[in-house]
């Protein structure tokens, strides 16, 4: 088989970046080894309710953006802001709004004025001033009220799903937060919907797709990328090859990676994980508290269904979601997710509909942070033809606008190119 683009992995980053591809004319295929597509986009239907593999909402940033551009019909609505924060095992109003802001017993009268005034000042704050110092430098430089900062390090912690204040980079997050004050998107029936309509436009641009097949090694000869070769033996032959997995798996399929900037890629990344929980209850015990921020810990909880058709009979279906660090505890993270909805919603065992547990889910292969070398891609440097895409490759985007704004800057250099070698050989076509 031979094609212009090869896209290695069905999810949002490789669906984009396919589209785009094809949209400019190239014939393409998508290679993915899972039966279904979406990669951690994927919605499970079980016990009359869509779960997402973890948290997801929409920002009304790069993705959504993307997809708007694209025709997709994203159905959902915006969900409430009415909040709550856990301090002392003491569920509080968060002051996200004006009135919140007067009550809430959190903050003293300087605190909440200062908390007004910082809510002015991002919208117009420069972020990318910060881009290269941590988190924690920019609060503790930035913030005075201690309390305040507390919740500026709970809201941030929530925007980027990254507990990591030291090494996290202040000024990504920061644009984030100020993206969210739009308020976000919960969608109906979880993230499929949305994946499937992806997944025809490709096809409808004529994308070809190859499932259950996994990709073993990406050929190169000389400096230019040649196939790619599948688990079962088929070849594919590629001019384009566009690689959306994580940074390990990116250097172990390409040979000789380990003199390519795919090295340093690898060993600069810092994955961002959660352990995630979801419940659907018959009804909620506490109605008012379905929007939970964890200030003294790194849990959060959201109830999506006050915003989006995600159950069949009605049952209200929460999220919660801890941030892990570089150890995790699959037991205690249970424990400490579940003692969150103990907090907030008491008696739910009693009203308990459906559960799902993932003690371990991948939100980021990589997230910029203050160790790292260099920002990654589109384009291999030292292989002319390859390029990476993904919520890792990120220029200052944040999960899922990562993932298409880096699936279109691949897309947009393999046109580009294209675009000046056909331009090179007219004009030497001329000369002759």
């Amino acid at each position: 088989m031979k094609y212009d683009v090869a896209v290695i992995g069905g999810g949002i980053a490789g669906l984009t970046a396919a589209i785009y591809t094809a949209k400019a004319g190239k014939q393409v295929v998508v290679i993915e080894k899972q039966e279904r597509l979406g990669g951690r986009a994927m919605t499970n239907y079980k016990n009359g309710a869509f779960f997402n593999l973890g948290g997801h909402a929409l920002y009304f940033g790069d993705a959504y953006h993307t997809f708007r551009e694209l025709g997709l019909s994203l159905q959902g609505n915006k969900p409430s802001t009415d909040a709550h924060g856990v301090w002392k095992d003491t569920v509080n109003t968060l002051p996200l709004s004006v009135t919140s802001l007067l009550t809430t017993p959190l903050l003293t009268w300087k605190g909440k004025m200062e908390f007004a005034s910082w809510f002015t000042k991002l919208t117009k704050l420069d972020t990318h001033k910060y881009d290269h110092i941590s988190l924690r430098e920019w609060i503790e430089g930035h913030i005075k009220d201690p309390m305040l900062r507390n919740i500026f390090y709970a809201l941030l912690r929530t925007t980027s799903y990254v507990a990591s204040p030291d090494l996290l980079a202040a000024g990504p997050v920061l644009k984030q937060l100020a993206s969210s004050m739009k308020g976000v998107l919960y969608l109906d029936r979880g993230w499929a919907p949305m994946v499937e309509q992806l997944r025809q436009l490709a096809v409808k641009l004529g994308v070809h797709f190859v499932t259950k097949n996994k990709v073993v090694a990406v050929g190169h000869q000389n400096g230019v990328v040649q196939h790619v070769r599948c688990e079962d033996g088929t070849q594919i032959e590629a001019s384009h090859v566009i690689m959306t997995v994580s940074p390990a798996i990116a250097h172990q399929l390409v040979p000789d990676a380990e003199y390519t900037a795919l090295h340093t890629w690898r060993d600069q990344a810092m994955e961002a994980t959660v352990a995630c929980l979801d419940v659907t209850l018959k009804r909620l015990p506490k109605p008012k508290q379905q929007f939970v921020y964890g200030i003294d810990q790194t849990v959060f909880l959201s109830n999506h269904s006050r915003a989006a058709y995600v159950t069949d009979d009605g049952s209200q279906l929460i999220t919660l979601c801890k941030y892990q660090g570089p150890t995790t505890d699959a037991q205690q993270d249970l424990q400490d997710l579940e003692h969150m909805l103990d907090l907030v919603q008491p008696g739910w065992r009693d009203v308990l509909v459906a559960k799902q547990y993932l003690p371990k889910i991948t939100v980021s292969y990589d997230f910029m942070h203050t160790k790292r070398v260099e920002n990654p891609g589109p384009a291999v440097p030292e292989i002319k033809g390859l390029y990476v895409a993904g919520e890792w490759v990120t220029h200052g985007e944040l999960l899922v606008d990562a993932a298409t704004a880096s699936a279109r800057r691949a897309a947009e250099h393999i046109i580009a190119h294209d675009r000046s070698e056909r331009t090179a050989n007219y004009g030497h076509r001329n000369i002759i």
